[in-house]
């Protein structure tokens, strides 16, 4: 028991780190370090109501044994992604009023819906009982809080205006996707190198998109993802072009940035 309560409490998302393993040329950081919260300890994350609807499955008998109190654990990761995604709660930061979070016998890994303040994020048992696979609880831990960061940033990102929304316009669901990612990717939630996907383009979205933002960040703005998030207050209509000429400068242009980063990370070679 103790033993497990040692393992829970090292990958809560308080203290749940992992190591980026980028070639030392694609960036300067090389170890995840914790994303300070403390100016959001007092901030109202929003009612959070958890509702297990499949007591009798083994994902949830997994998930209650790995992770005792669901709505501590939910509002620690609210704080983690509220403090990656802005400066501080002076920001205009999208308000969220209430998070239902579930867990349901169904197929797929997680989802958010909702809107107008109301947010309602599903994880799948099954999923969880997929993850356990080889008895191992510490990938079970990592990977529901990765999902849970990048769910919980759908909750709290804010959104490009006069594109479309995020069903008509792929440039709106690129960056919905790649900030969501982006900030499960800083906060190490995937595994660094092995999780980052080949080749692709930014626009493929998604982890494509996520590690093309924190390369930005780790060497071009320590504030890349926070400036990139409130660029959608500012830049109408929203373009990549017209959000990275306002956080980085005019000097510089998406698909530049795109190259060099390829090169960076050894896809490509001049």
């Amino acid at each position: 028991m103790n033993k497990l309560r040692m393992t829970i409490l090292s990958l809560m998302c308080v203290s749940a780190l992992s190591m980026i393993a980028m070639p030392a040329s694609a960036q300067k950081k090389e170890v995840v370090k914790p994303v300070n919260t403390q100016k959001w300890k007092k901030y109202d994350v929003g009612d959070i109501r958890f509702h297990d609807k499949a007591p009798r499955s083994e994902g949830s008998k997994i998930y209650s044994e790995l992770i005792p109190n669901p709505k501590e654990y939910i509002a620690q990761c609210a704080r983690e992604v509220l403090a990656t995604l802005y400066f501080s709660p002076k920001d205009e930061v999208t308000p969220v009023n209430s998070i239902y979070y579930t867990l349901e016998d169904k197929e797929g890994i997680s989802a958010k819906s909702g809107g107008n303040g109301r947010v309602h994020i599903f994880y799948s048992t099954r999923h969880i009982e997929n993850s356990y696979k080889g008895n191992d609880k510490d990938k079970v831990l990592f990977e529901t809080r990765g999902v849970l960061l990048h769910e919980l940033t759908h909750a709290y990102q804010l959104e490009p205006q006069g594109i479309g929304t995020y069903g008509t316009n792929r440039t709106f669901w690129v960056f919905i996707e790649g900030m969501a990612d982006a900030v499960r990717i800083a906060n190490g939630g995937f595994k660094g190198e092995q999780d980052r996907p080949k080749r692709g383009h930014y626009t493929d979205g998604y982890r494509h998109a996520g590690y093309f933002f924190v390369w930005l960040r780790d060497n071009y703005d320590a504030d890349f993802l926070r400036k990139f998030n409130l660029s959608t207050l500012s830049v109408v209509p929203w373009s990549f072009d017209g959000a990275i000429k306002q956080v980085l400068g005019e000097e510089y242009d998406i698909e530049t940035l795109w190259h060099q980063y390829q090169l960076a990370v050894g896809d490509i070679k001049e």
